[in-house]
């Protein structure tokens, strides 16, 4: 069955840099595209970045110049590069295996696809 297990996660001062790792296993990692997701207490899930099995990136808004998302598919890992966070970033952190496409729509990504998420890890930015 799909597992995906996220990491990384932690406490850190605004301005400062976190990486989050997902190891997925039980499916053909090459070719599903990858995302991260965050939901901030009180708030709706977001997807703030994505990758397609070929390697191309979309991202939020919110994260656009911040954040950046690789995928190895020789380690079946994706990749959270969080730099220059911001106490608004705190959110725990879910990794998904998404089974379609990813869309950008004013400023926000979506997906219509059928998704797996892992259990999250949680980043927290104090001021």
């Amino acid at each position: 069955q799909v597992q995906l297990v996220e990491s990384g996660g932690g406490l850190v001062q605004a301005g400062g840099s976190l990486r989050l790792s997902c190891a997925a296993s039980g499916f053909i990692f090459s070719i599903v595209a990858m995302g991260w997701y965050r939901q901030a207490p009180g708030k709706q899930r977001e997807l703030v970045a994505g990758i397609s099995s070929g390697g191309n990136t979309r991202y939020a808004d919110s994260v656009k110049g911040r954040f950046t998302i690789s995928r190895d598919n020789d380690r079946n890992t994706v990749y959270l590069q969080m730099n220059n966070l911001k106490p608004e970033d705190t959110a725990v952190y879910y990794c998904a295996a998404i089974y379609g496409s990813i869309r950008c729509t004013s400023g926000r990504l979506e997906t219509r696809a059928m998704e797996y998420w892992g259990k999250g890890t949680l980043v927290t930015v104090s001021s």
